[in-house]
């Protein structure tokens, strides 16, 4: 039997940590795609559609948890499901 499962919608501000208040963990359940400017990243781990804004992690800073620290890069950001 084939399962339809219908996509849950992405939201405007989405979290790829756990332990924000902006991780929605169904939307996980799928490949999230995520263009900055008309080019894919493969490193966001958190963005804002209507504010124009994804975070990627620092290559090498870490902050005092053991994090990697998140730059911020601003252009136009479209999120969709692979």
């Amino acid at each position: 039997m084939s399962e339809n499962k219908t996509r849950p919608e992405l939201p405007d501000h989405l979290a790829g940590n756990p332990r924000s208040p902006y991780f929605v963990e169904e939307c996980f359940e799928y490949q999230i795609g995520i263009r900055l400017n008309g080019k894919e990243r493969t490193d966001v781990e958190e963005y804002c559609v209507s504010e124009g804004w994804v975070k990627i992690p620092s290559p090498k800073a870490l902050d005092r948890r053991g994090q990697p620290i998140l730059i911020t890069l601003k252009g136009t950001v479209e999120a969709y499901y692979v």
